[in-house]
């Protein structure tokens, strides 16, 4: 709730009274929708089809960063991410927008011709039909989630681990032992810039694989 809260602050105070010349903070928030417009929207989707699926797009990437980032701020120090809920309902959103573009584009065709890839032929289907449904209709949500759940709560255990050693070191540890503490102390905190970095790349890589889930679905041969 406070990553939203704040995302929300951010967003509204960078763009309720935009200017021609923008101001510091306006132009840090107009970049990071440039970003997604342009490297992600734009690039995979094209101009239309990007501009129509850009506020999806543009509020799942800044709902994971946020959610993301909380995993390496004092006293919250666990990633919204690393909730099963959240990577889930952000899978299921990606996996039924990727279905309402691919029937939007083809009502008639996009079951068939996802289950039923052209070229192949007819004697195989026994064999392929299952497995894109697998691939395609199962695999994609279950992938999607357990990527970006898994990745937050390895980062989360790493920082319990190094803080957790740290403060046995500095605090419990005797004689020469302490020293040690000024090791895991570093490790921690190189890590938690690292942690950030994973941040950015997860809300990213999640994202763009939704982008491209919805390219897939609208693309011609379907």
């Amino acid at each position: 709730m406070l990553a939203t809260i704040v995302l929300i602050l951010v967003f509204v105070i960078g763009t309720r009274r935009m200017r021609i010349v923008p101001t510091r903070f306006q132009s840090i928030v107009e970049m990071g929708l440039d970003f997604v417009r342009v490297n992600i929207a734009h690039d995979l989707l094209g101009r239309k089809d990007g501009d129509r699926f850009l506020p999806l797009l543009t509020t799942m990437f800044f709902m994971i960063l946020f959610m993301n980032i909380t995993g390496i701020i004092p006293f919250l120090n666990i990633a919204g991410t690393s909730v099963i809920a959240v990577p889930l309902l952000l899978a299921v959103v990606s996996y039924f927008a990727f279905i309402y573009a691919g029937l939007k584009k083809s009502p008639k065709n996009f079951f068939k011709n996802s289950l039923f890839p052209s070229g192949v032929p007819p004697a195989l289907y026994i064999i392929v039909t299952p497995l894109e449904f697998l691939s395609t209709f199962i695999i994609r949500p279950v992938t999607l989630t357990l990527r970006l759940l898994m990745n937050m709560i390895v980062g989360h255990l790493m920082l319990v681990l190094f803080f957790s050693a740290t403060q046995f070191f500095f605090f419990t540890a005797d004689g020469i032992f302490k020293a040690f503490g000024v090791g895991t102390l570093a490790f921690g905190l190189a890590f938690t810039l690292f942690e950030m970095l994973v941040a950015f790349l997860q809300a990213y890589v999640f994202t763009i694989l939704t982008a491209v889930y919805i390219q897939l679905a609208v693309a011609e041969e379907h």
